[in-house]
């Protein structure tokens, strides 16, 4: 049987896990994550955890592979010390995208990713919003993936914003958008395009009617914004009312920022599954939501041994 519920964390996203202890009521266990003078990670857990049921919240953040480090030592120092359950709570997981060999001679990393994190000492993952659902089947241990679509529903419809669209940046991204239009009871539309190198897209043709209405563009994370940019002048430039972009993960890297800034985008809406750091205060364009509540919710039902999809119904 899991003895306490104890919360430990890496240096990657303090704000969240601080909101998630209060969620809890549980604080925040001590343990030190540093680096020697080299470089090197330095983990030590200042308290007694042998029998414990420890979660581990780390998102896979910038710095990507620093926190990823953090993440796989404190796991590995936890599994030394007799932990009974060990849970990798990774709100948002790097290296998604690379999930399957589109080209000769590349890494599958999606899967190195997850063999990594069981070998370190993980027994379960809870993640949320994985680039590519099919992830969880790298694991050969048990993963619970959320969904942050009702955080996100949530703020949309306070908004009121009547008649809606949403639309999906890309036909990978179909299934998501689906969902979140039933639960909007509003329309769907697909743009399809071609990409012209990595991190570049370029627009070819709008799949269903937005002249005239509210545009949602709905996907699981925004990069370097090229994309959703392009589609958000798509749908200007085909009448749509106003141009609005919602997402889970807001990576917004090199020159997202400056572009959200200059498009034609009324907003965008993302969680706090990323540190944005002053992000949203340099781009007046972004709002964040937090996620703490569902991430909370679902460590709460993991120890207890409840249903986490019930969530979601």
């Amino acid at each position: 049987m899991a003895g306490d519920l104890k919360l430990f964390s890496g240096n990657s996203n303090p704000a969240l896990v601080e909101e998630i202890s209060k969620f809890l009521g549980v604080p925040l266990s001590r343990a030190v994550v540093s680096t020697f003078s080299d470089g090197e990670i330095r983990v030590k857990v200042e308290e007694n955890v042998r029998g414990g049921d420890l979660f581990v919240i780390q998102s896979c953040c910038q710095p990507v592979n620093n926190s990823i480090m953090e993440l796989l030592i404190i796991l590995d120092a936890l599994k030394r010390s007799s932990a009974y359950r060990i849970t990798a709570v990774i709100p948002y997981f790097g290296y998604a995208r690379q999930d399957r060999k589109d080209q000769p001679r590349v890494p599958i990393s999606a899967k190195l990713m997850a063999d990594l994190i069981t070998t370190a000492g993980a027994h379960r993952v809870l993640t949320m919003d994985l680039h590519a659902g099919p992830i969880q089947g790298f694991f050969n241990i048990p993963v619970d993936h959320l969904y942050a679509r009702p955080v996100l529903l949530d703020y949309v419809k306070k908004c009121d914003f009547g008649d809606i669209v949403v639309v999906s940046p890309d036909a990978g991204g179909v299934e998501r958008a689906r969902g979140f239009a039933k639960r909007l009871d509003a329309n769907l539309a697909i743009i399809d395009k071609r990409r012209e190198g990595p991190n570049q897209a370029k627009v070819m043709n709008i799949i269903g009617d937005v002249k005239g209405r509210h545009v949602l563009l709905l996907d699981d994370m925004i990069d370097t914004a090229g994309t959703i940019v392009e589609t958000a002048k798509a749908c200007a430039d085909n009448g749509a009312s106003k141009v609005w972009a919602v997402c889970t993960h807001a990576v917004l890297s090199g020159p997202a920022l400056e572009r959200i800034e200059k498009s034609c985008l009324t907003q965008v809406v993302a969680t706090n599954s990323i540190p944005l750091q002053g992000k949203d205060e340099l781009c007046s364009k972004i709002k964040v939501l937090s996620v703490a509540p569902l991430l909370g919710e679902a460590i709460k039902r993991i120890h207890e041994e409840q249903s986490v999809t019930s969530l979601f119904d």
